[in-house]
């Protein structure tokens, strides 16, 4: 795709430009299955660089029994386009895929097809943000009906219990020292609730979102992932995220916790962080104002046990949680600080991979430093 043209048809480095600024995934598969070219797009569908893409065959992308198979031989046969929608393209090493399918047959090389490929899930996933966001907001009149009724009592139920602890002796303060532990126990779950009652703006300027990466992989790494080794597979020109420092180191501390969690405790537990630039992605946000672009993401990808499939629709609700002594807000606040800058948060899960993907606004020239 990329030598030079001929007089009969156009300048192939041209038309090589051409694919790589097509938003849509594209690949020139030969004859034989081979897989000849691909454009960006089709790099990020597939979570693979170009360079390892050629070196596979079609049937290494998709599952066993495809129906693309079939879809291919009918185009080569008709020799027209043919396309099919909602087509499942999962497998366990780049989780789910569910895209509408093209095949275009050319003249050049004999046998060769293009497929083109949009994927289906993107709609879904913008619908399932607005559902998550509901059920915080719902959670803002709760957590302040809790603060002002039972933050009060306990305060009380405290005091009471260090008075007693006082009078009675040092062999018979085991009761006295439970009341205080599971006072203090609910105060913090209500103190975690009243963050999602939180409404008011917050500054935003242009944050460098490998800095906070590296801030989160440094406090990780000292912390509860010692023995966890990170990966990380950067994009060094993306831009600047528009967001606020703090809380998105908040944020994906939380999303690193999480893969820690889920790592097996015998070893071989892999953290993968990546960035990369995705065009063409735009929602409305109100609390950023009107519509944003958001080209910027970032990924954290875990080789552990996984999310089960009758928790996944809700993982980011609130008191959803895979772990026994888990509480089920923090993902539900990941939703909301995500949410809050105008971005989306997905997830999905198989055999030893976990996928955490935030979308992000680009910061304009004009914002912070």
């Amino acid at each position: 795709m990329t030598e030079a043209g001929t007089q009969n048809g156009p300048d192939r480095t041209i038309m090589a430009n051409i694919a790589g600024a097509l938003p849509l995934p594209l690949l020139l598969v030969g004859p034989n299955g081979e897989i000849v070219f691909v454009n960006p797009a089709a790099e990020q569908f597939f979570a693979t660089g170009e360079g390892l893409l050629v070196k596979q065959s079609l049937s290494d992308l998709i599952p066993f029994g495809s129906p693309l198979t079939s879809l291919i031989a009918q185009a080569r046969e008709r020799n027209a386009s043919i396309g099919e929608r909602d087509m499942d393209l999962s497998t366990p090493r780049h989780g789910e895929r569910i895209a509408d399918v093209t095949v275009t047959p050319i003249s050049e090389p004999e046998g060769a097809v293009i497929i083109t490929l949009q994927e289906r899930g993107l709609a879904q996933r913008l619908d399932r943000q607005l559902l998550h966001r509901g059920a915080v907001r719902s959670l803002h009149g709760m957590a302040a009906v809790l603060a002002h009724e039972i933050k009060n009592p306990l305060a009380g139920i405290r005091g009471a219990a260090q008075l007693l602890e006082e009078a009675v002796p040092p062999n018979e303060r085991t009761l006295t020292e439970l009341i205080c532990d599971e006072t203090d126990r609910i105060r913090a779950l209500i103190d975690r609730m009243e963050a999602f009652g939180d409404t008011r703006a917050f500054a935003r300027q242009a944050v460098n979102i490998h800095e906070v990466l590296d801030r989160v992989r440094k406090v990780a790494k000292t912390s509860f992932a010692r023995d966890v080794s990170f990966i990380e597979q950067f994009d060094p020109s993306l831009p600047p995220v528009l967001g606020d420092r703090d809380q998105l180191i908040q944020v994906f501390l939380n999303l690193v916790r999480n893969a820690s969690d889920a790592l097996s405790k015998e070893g071989g537990g892999e953290i993968t962080l990546t960035t990369a630039y995705r065009p063409g992605v735009r929602m409305s946000a109100t609390t950023a104002g009107g519509r944003l672009s958001l080209p910027l993401e970032v990924t954290v990808r875990d080789n552990g046990v996984g999310v089960p499939p009758d928790l996944l629709p809700y993982i980011f609700d609130p008191f959803v949680t895979t772990k026994t002594q888990g509480s089920g807000l923090g993902l539900a606040l990941v939703a909301k600080i995500i949410g809050d800058h105008g971005g989306v948060i997905e997830c999905e899960s198989g055999a030893r991979r976990t996928v955490f993907r935030v979308l992000l606004p680009m910061a304009g020239s004009g914002e912070g430093a």
